[in-house]
């Protein structure tokens, strides 16, 4: 069986391809700690929802898992490299970890951070 952090990662590409902020909250535990590109960390599913809902609509996602990790049965998480991009040529890369939690049958983001790659010049 694979790793828990590959199928959560393909729920969360599909759900931020699609722009879908709904579908992108409920991949977080209610109590989820947060930091994206923003200095300001934020908790729960209702500021991951408004995070999402301000990306705009035509940005993708390509995700690579770089490493995994299992804590017991019910925690799990790892480390990513994502580049974020958007069809006129706009690019981020960075680098995203995340740790998850195994509750009511499913496994859901408990904690997010994701970090700017500077450019190598």
């Amino acid at each position: 069986m694979s790793h828990p952090m590959h199928a959560v990662l393909n729920q969360w590409k599909a759900a931020f391809d699609g722009h879908r902020p709904d579908a992108m909250a409920e991949l977080f535990t209610p109590d989820a700690l947060f930091q994206g590109f923003g200095p300001v960390v934020v908790s729960g599913r209702d500021a991951v929802r408004d995070y999402y809902e301000a990306v705009a609509a035509d940005r993708s996602a390509d995700v690579t898992v770089l490493h995994t990790y299992s804590l017991g049965e019910d925690v799990a998480g790892g480390f990513a490299d994502v580049t974020f991009s958007d069809p006129s040529g706009w690019e981020v890369k960075v680098h995203m970890s995340l740790v998850l939690r195994h509750t009511d049958g499913r496994w859901q983001i408990r904690q997010y951070h994701v970090s700017r790659v500077a450019a190598q010049d």
